[in-house]
């Protein structure tokens, strides 16, 4: 089977089949040894990050993938340092960038950014989040995480908890693991249910059982996947203060997970894993981060042609 992704623009988990998502995670995989080596299968290309938003791993491991494979870096982490704030479109940004750059990824926060941007850029565009809606990198490295430390997704169950509805990596971390022989279980409060839309999607090919009760579902998890409560997605601040610190994971929380169950969270953290989890068998958060280099390093490699 063609898994080409030379030039393929990267915007949504949705656009991929679990052929295409194994196929990157395998390509992660080769990547371990240029971690210490460095490469030059990038040497001459240039990356550009347009972060509208905030960021600190999915910008820093973007950037160290593209230098540990030879490729410069330009771009802006702050939209005051940019155009857009005398009023330029992100039709025009990108129409710009693309004549400095070979590849674009881009953070913003409206929902449907990064696919607009793909439309006007002649270079490949690699959503790396947009609004609530979606993170396709980051659901690709939770999955390599998934299957480095348990050894397979296929056969878990796994439960999604806190903001599902604003936090827009268990969008696309609940599509790519529907591709997949799992049992999804959504823990939130009321508030904070997960999208009908991504619901009744996900629920056509996978079990789903969403709840509040964080204690029923625990002891059969295989991975539990911790979000954080979104303040800055919240209109109003005292919907936010009445589920602030709704779940908090501290290690007596952890006495009743299976003994070889992993947690997670796409970081960063506020108060919802104390820091007490860190030294636990179940902590997985900072490996997570480690994976995902990895898996940019792969998909840069992959999109730019340097490997098939």
């Amino acid at each position: 089977m063609d898994h080409s992704f030379k030039g393929k623009d990267i915007i949504s988990i949705k656009d991929f089949t679990r052929e295409e998502i194994e196929h990157v995670l395998d390509a992660a995989e080769t990547m371990e040894p240029i971690l210490s080596s460095g490469s030059e299968m990038l040497g001459g290309m240039v990356l550009a990050t347009l972060f509208f938003e905030p960021s600190t791993r999915t910008r820093l491991s973007f950037e160290s993938a593209m230098l540990r494979l030879g490729g410069a870096v330009i771009g802006f982490a702050e939209p005051k340092t940019s155009s857009v704030e005398k009023g330029e479109t992100i039709a025009d940004t990108v129409r710009v960038v693309e004549n400095y750059a070979d590849i674009i990824v881009m953070r913003h926060s409206l929902e449907g950014a990064a696919r607009l941007a793909a439309e006007f850029s002649s270079v490949p565009v690699v959503n790396a989040g947009t609004g609530a809606e979606e993170h396709p990198t980051q659901a690709m490295l939770d999955m390599l995480t998934i299957r480095k430390e348990l050894g397979r997704i296929d056969g878990l169950n796994i439960g999604l908890i806190g903001d599902l509805r604003y936090g827009r990596t268990v969008h696309s971390l609940a599509y790519g693991l529907s591709l997949f022989d799992v049992k999804l279980f959504f823990v939130s409060p009321e508030v904070l249910k997960m999208r009908q839309e991504v619901v009744e999607d996900v629920r056509r090919r996978v079990q789903v059982n969403e709840t509040g009760q964080l204690e029923s579902v625990l002891p059969v998890l295989d991975v539990l996947y911790v979000t954080r409560i979104q303040k800055e997605r919240f209109a109003d601040p005292a919907e936010y203060a009445k589920v602030r610190g709704v779940y908090r994971i501290t290690r007596e929380t952890t006495k009743s997970m299976k003994e070889e169950a992993i947690i997670m969270h796409p970081l960063p953290r506020v108060d919802e894993i104390s820091a007490d989890v860190d030294e636990t068998r179940h902590a997985r958060y900072f490996q997570q981060a480690r994976y995902g280099l990895l898996l940019r390093m792969a998909l840069l490699a992959l999109v730019l042609g340097a490997i098939d």
